[in-house]
């Protein structure tokens, strides 16, 4: 596919570049409601903060109402990483007597229950009526295994949206919700036998993939990296042998342990004073080659999204373009102990696993073998070098579809920041560098990569000197190991302290794109003379790439950063939750001004993709209703692009009070949760009485709670 090119900013009638009507740059569908002559009025000028909405759709609100909305700055910082707790909940919990404890990615929210009335066991779950599974549990079973009782009592009815047919079974033939489906009556009949007997029956393949396994839910249509749970077991009771990260581990003990003496040594301390070089054992195990990887123009990257990154939404945003794709941020310590909440996260869609729709060329682009790469990579985070190593060569070894392990080093989140995880390894390089190493020298031919954030404060940027250890380890070290082999560094533009509350910062992306570029040149030299002997460290054959994030929300911001920033590529993050088919604009290289009616596809797809993803039963119709919701909470931020003034669009811009340009684009911009519910109710049904929703944004901290 030949490369976009980047559109040039239009000049204005003065000569002048920049911010132009969006009038004269896009043709609508929809004709505006005013006369020619409100329509020959001078443009209002661009105020910094504000969406410019053109006057006709704009809502009359007091001026005390219009510069609180303004004035509101949604915190973000959920979309990268989890929350803190939220100490009313916390006390509220505690006058309530114990509390159960949670596991899993955001274990301070709740979410309320959402069951069937009374559970059916797995031994009838999948099976006809009359030809149940032996029950392991025998008598002491305390779930229903009557199965008419079940349907009369245990559930509640049946569906009526999609037309009272089940998406999944409809697209591939069998419902691994079995007889828990919500849309039963689509794929279940009554049949008679010669005796008169009249038993249920699934129709379609409604069995369990994998024996006598108790979660037969693991094994979904489309649904690749499954982990079987016989290993998350074995993880959870230390029965799961990892002899490479055992040897390196053991040997960077030692020798970390030598270089804390050699360095921490008194002057005259005679005993000690033998150099540390002389005393250096090699490691026991050298990085294998890696399977070459490529960012380029061609390769819009959908970042790592906690909660919002889920399999579905990542799944519809390549069907609209993305190039890359990452898991959700996954913590490596309940990798390493077997927890299946974080193992869920790794799995990837059937569509994530093809190769990108692309074969670069060029210098760097050679060895790159394109049929051979895939989109889908993952990301961890750890707080200490033996469990980074450790989840590097666990999860290598049972994902079979993996583009790239990528290390968190931007996580902004206290939670995550005070373990020394996340944006607090900005501030132990050295510990950085040992875990990139280690886990390069385990992961097989799976490359290492990194995200980071210029640094912790605002006063004191460290990436640049960050990314010189990335690309060429720590002064001390370099000249034994050579360099840590990290494949590509993701600068976010702003420092942990900033969050999200000042726009990215792209002049020092672009300072950092500047060095990256001359650090491969002099990579290049070392692989070609000193390093030759090392070209195993040197990742791409000596090329680190550099992608940039932050901020980007059009084509236009895209193309800009790729020409003037001279990054490899961009990663894109809020700016795909609010508008997804921001790939489908860079693709194209046009603004696309969806309407209402498509916005509503895109839901509705990500429902059908939700339900083959978690299940059509109670339990994964609500889960995606809870993920929609969150969707949602950043779907309806998005203003469109006819009833702009100016383009591009700001994704930090915040619009006065407006109305759609019909009642479906006016519902789609509400930011009352009540109308997030009606949303999903459209696609899943109504929303039971135990349902609760928390959006992540503190400046929406209320609970929402569907009404029975």
């Amino acid at each position: 596919m030949a490369s976009p090119q980047p559109r040039e900013r239009p000049t204005s009638p003065s000569g002048e570049t920049g911010d132009e009507r969006a009038s004269k740059r896009i043709k609508l569908d929809v004709s505006s409601p005013t006369s020619q002559d409100a329509a020959h009025k001078a443009p209002r000028p661009r105020v910094k903060g504000l969406a410019t909405i053109k006057e006709e759709y704009l809502i009359p609100v007091p001026a005390q109402a219009a510069r609180a909305e303004v004035a509101d700055v949604i915190d973000d910082d959920a979309a990268e990483g989890r929350t803190a707790p939220d100490p009313a909940s916390q006390q509220a919990s505690q006058k309530g007597g114990r509390r159960k404890k949670q596991k899993g990615q955001n274990k301070e929210r709740e979410f309320g229950t959402f069951s069937d009335a009374v559970r059916l066991c797995n031994s009838v779950a999948w099976t006809p009526e009359f030809s149940p599974r032996p029950c392991k549990h025998g008598d002491r079973c305390n779930a229903l295994h009557d199965l008419r009782k079940y349907l009369k009592e245990g559930r509640r009815k049946d569906l009526e949206v999609f037309g009272g047919k089940c998406p999944v079974w409809e697209t591939h033939g069998k419902c691994p919700a079995g007889w828990r489906c919500l849309f039963l009556s689509s794929h279940m009949k009554e049949i008679e036998h010669e005796d008169g007997r009249k038993e249920l029956v699934l129709v379609g393949d409604a069995s369990k993939t994998s024996g006598e396994d108790d979660e037969p839910n693991e094994a979904r249509p489309g649904v690749m990296n499954i982990v079987p749970p016989r290993v998350k077991l074995d993880l959870s009771r230390k029965k799961v042998n990892l002899d490479k990260s055992d040897k390196y581990l053991e040997w960077l003990a030692k020798d970390t342990e030598m270089y804390r003496k050699h360095y921490n040594k008194g002057k005259d301390d005679v005993e000690e004073s033998m150099d540390y070089r002389a005393q250096y054992v090699e490691p026991p195990l050298k990085p294998s080659e890696k399977r070459r990887i490529y960012f380029g123009r061609e390769t819009p990257v959908l970042a790592p999204l906690t909660t919002q990154g889920n399999l579905p939404f990542r799944r519809l945003c390549v069907e609209l373009g993305a190039q890359l794709t990452y898991s959700e941020m996954a913590l490596g310590l309940p990798l390493l102990q077997g927890q299946k909440a974080d193992w869920t996260l790794m799995r990837a869609h059937e569509s994530e696993i093809t190769p990108p729709r692309f074969t670069p060329s060029g210098p760097i682009a050679q060895g790159y073998d394109n049929s051979k790469d895939l989109k889908f990579g993952v990301q961890i985070t750890a707080s200490a070098p033996w469990i980074a190593i450790k989840s590097a060569e666990t999860l290598t070894r049972f994902l079979p579809h993996l583009r790239l392990l990528d290390v968190n080093c931007g996580c902004p989140i206290d939670m995550v920041f005070k373990s020394g995880a996340g944006s607090a390894l900005l501030d132990t390089p050295a510990k950085l560098e040992r875990m990139i190493r280690g886990m390069n020298v385990v992961s097989g031919d799976v490359p290492i990569t990194a995200k980071i954030r210029m640094g912790v404060r605002d006063d004191k940027h460290t990436a640049q000197k960050l990314i010189e250890r990335l690309a060429f380890g720590g002064a001390d070290m370099r000249d034994q190991l050579g360099a840590p082999g990290c494949a590509a560094v993701t600068l976010h533009g702003r420092t942990r302290q900033q969050r999200y509350t000042k726009a990215a910062d792209w002049g020092y992306i672009a300072e950092c794109a500047a060095q990256i570029k001359l650090f491969n040149e002099t990579k290049s030299d070392l692989a070609d003379t000193i390093r030759e002997t090392e070209e195993n460290t040197l990742p791409n054959g000596g090329h680190m790439y550099f992608v940039g994030n932050g901020d980007c929300y059009s084509h236009v911001e895209y193309f800009d950063h790729l020409e003037n920033a001279r990054v490899d590529s961009v990663m894109i993050g809020r700016g795909a939750i609010i508008k997804p088919w921001i790939f489908e604009e860079i693709e194209k290289g046009q603004y696309l001004d969806k309407s209402a009616s498509e916005r509503l596809t895109y839901i509705e797809k990500f429902v059908r993709y939700g339900m083959e993803a978690w299940g059509s039963d109670e339990l994964g119709l609500n889960y995606t209703r809870r993920f929609l919701l969150e969707f949602l909470s950043f779907f309806n931020r998005y203003i469109p692009i006819g009833l702009l003034e100016y383009l591009p669009p700001s994704l930090n811009e915040r619009p006065p009070a407006y109305r759609g340009r019909n009642d479906l684009e006016t519902l789609l911009a509400s930011k009352n949760y009540k109308d997030w519910i009606k949303i999903s109710e459209m696609f899943l049904g109504p929303a039971p009485s135990e349902f609760k929703f928390q959006p992540k944004h503190k400046s929406n901290s209320y609970e929402i709670e569907a009404e029975g």
